[in-house]
């Protein structure tokens, strides 16, 4: 089986959530792994997380704003020097809006652009280089989510950057199978990543954060964070095209490309019953909402979404 082991591993947005978890993965298969991410303290203490797992590797981290294409050229160059070239690299930094389109503004739909499709396309195409030169056959993993697959109420600044990811991830793979480099395109839905601790709100904020947060810590709905991270890693060990996760996931997107019309009408359906655009001076979740998102508000602290 192929497998990720001792290679030379860089993860953007790796200081939290998704992105710590992804680069524990390959911690563990003792590869030389490099988070990046724009905060420096948040950096610090992931790198410390992942030290304490690292066995005859080196773990490092560093500060990279992925909307500044210049500051990505920087990190790969130094990353690759230091760990002796690059055979793996996974997009993954990005920003959560959560609220209605009207409401978020054209701000919020460029903040979605710039930090998760430029800051994609600026790591693959400073990548491509030192991937087509891995002696193992380079590996990029682009981070979409189901929401670029089949667009989502109240996500939809999220959902039209994902959808952009999830067009250049599959544009790429076209063209660079050529050089040996796969790119997958990962789908993710829901993960019990502690998120929602970090989402942009607009609109009726208190009921917005309710709603996001209880359903992104459903048991059944949601997925664990960890089992997640696995299943992603196996899949670029592997050079999958994509992989979709969850089976809710899985079957919407299924559904949406069948039957798309009938899936938008349900979405109008679902955007009535979601929150308004004013508040409503009901602020957090209700007892029942805390109850079901606990796992996730626990996954928040050990992932390094709560701050210090």
């Amino acid at each position: 089986m192929d497998t990720l082991s001792d290679l030379s591993v860089l993860v953007t947005g790796g200081s939290r959530g998704l992105g710590l978890l992804l680069a524990r993965q390959c911690v563990e298969r003792r590869c030389d792994v490099t988070i990046a991410a724009r905060h420096e303290e948040e950096l610090d203490r992931a790198v410390g997380l992942l030290r304490r797992r690292a066995r005859d590797t080196e773990v490092t981290g560093r500060v990279c704003d992925v909307t500044d294409r210049a500051a990505v050229h920087e990190l790969v160059e130094n990353t690759a020097a230091a760990q002796r070239g690059l055979d793996v690299v996974i997009a993954n930094a990005g920003n959560i809006q959560v609220g209605p389109a009207e409401e978020s503004g054209t701000e919020a739909f460029r903040s979605a652009m710039e930090t998760m499709f430029f800051g994609a396309l600026h790591t693959a195409m400073e990548s491509l280089p030192q991937l087509r030169e891995s002696p193992a056959g380079g590996r990029l993993g682009l981070i979409g989510s189901v929401g670029g697959l089949l667009p989502v109420p109240h996500l939809v600044p999220y959902s039209c950057a994902k959808s952009a990811i999830a067009a250049l991830a599959e544009g790429l793979r076209a063209e660079q199978a050529e050089h040996g480099v796969s790119v997958t395109a990962v789908h993710p839905g829901l993960m019990r990543t502690g998120s929602h601790r970090q989402v942009e709100l607009s609109g009726d904020k208190g009921k917005e954060f309710a709603w996001f947060a209880t359903l992104a810590g459903l048991p059944g709905l949601s997925m664990d964070a960890l089992e997640a991270a696995e299943r992603i890693i196996r899949a670029l060990e592997h050079r999958r095209t994509r992989v979709v996760l969850t089976p809710a996931a899985q079957l919407g997107a299924k559904a949406y490309g069948v039957a798309p019309t009938l899936v938008t009408r349900t979405n109008e359906l679902v955007a009535r019953m979601m929150p308004g655009p004013e508040p409503s001076g009901r602020e957090g979740r209700s007892r029942w909402q805390s109850a079901v998102s606990a796992m996730n508000d626990r996954a928040a602290k050990r992932l390094n979404q709560m701050g210090a």
